[in-house]
């Protein structure tokens, strides 16, 4: 039915344009369902086929409490929606790497499942990685005048090597000044159950990161994590500071008219 039509570019699309299930994730869904409507526009402009299976949690959070079992019900279930498509993207590094690292790990000894698990992973994508590395079209440049700085989430970046395709495609964005804060690569504090299980060191971490961004000037910083950006953005008007906080896909697609993370009762 979409072979054939016209991006919002104004291009052509591909006849045979690649299938993506779009992995929305939980704090999206819940949260900050912009962001899930911004890696619709940005993989659409990228000459992509988008779709959003019917899904379930993608069981980070009982697999990071030690439940395997539930892990793996939930995994099971993320598998059974994404199987189907050329490809499976994420706007969350976490999310991505718990499908790409965790879920083979999951089933390493299951002679049903553990194929399934790695093929899954093999064409599973944060959304960053995927524009910037698989994607048929590049996307059309953006516009944001300011400077804004970045925030690396720990799973992207240690579990499945984002740090420059982020990086890349903002670069392209006309008028963006990016400033990079003191120990860019350090943890918000977040960290799934972390903040919850050990939640003084995750303030002591959340205000160090909040002044490192301050820092820099910006009065906007970005990230590929929504978990993180919330943490941010709560500190930051804990703490009566002007910084605001974006996911990148929102930047990058043009979809700034909602306001910020944690204004105007906003995710």
């Amino acid at each position: 039915m979409l072979a054939g039509r016209a991006t919002e570019t104004g291009h052509p699309m591909n006849e045979n344009p690649p299938r993506v299930g779009l992995l929305v994730t939980c704090l999206v869904d819940l949260f900050r369902p912009s962001v899930g409507f911004a890696a619709v526009r940005l993989l659409e402009a990228a000459d992509c086929r988008v779709e959003v299976p019917r899904q379930t949690c993608c069981g980070q959070p009982a697999y990071n409490g030690g439940d395997e079992d539930t892990a793996r019900a939930l995994a099971r279930a993320m598998i059974d929606a994404l199987e189907g498509f050329d490809y499976a993207v994420a706007p969350s590094g976490s999310c991505a790497g718990m499908a790409v690292v965790h879920y083979p790990r999951l089933f390493a000894t299951d002679e049903e499942w553990g194929p399934r698990a790695r093929a899954l992973a093999d064409k599973t994508f944060e959304l960053t990685r995927f524009l910037t590395d698989i994607a048929p079209r590049p996307i059309p440049p953006a516009d944001h005048d300011g400077p804004v700085a970045y925030h690396d989430s720990c799973a992207g970046l240690r579990e499945l090597d984002i740090r420059d395709q982020p990086r890349a495609l903002l670069d392209r964005v006309r008028g963006l000044e990016l400033r990079v804060p003191e120990d860019a690569e350090q943890c918000c504090g977040f960290g799934g159950t972390f903040c919850v299980q050990y939640p003084d060191i995750s303030a002591h971490m959340a205000a160090a990161k909040v002044e490192a961004l301050a820092a820099t000037g910006a009065d906007l910083v970005l990230g590929g994590d929504l978990g993180c950006l919330l943490n941010i953005a709560g500190k930051c008007s804990r703490d009566g500071r002007p910084l605001r906080a974006r996911h990148v896909a929102e930047i990058l697609a043009g979809m700034t008219e909602t306001p910020a993370i944690g204004e105007g009762g906003a995710g």
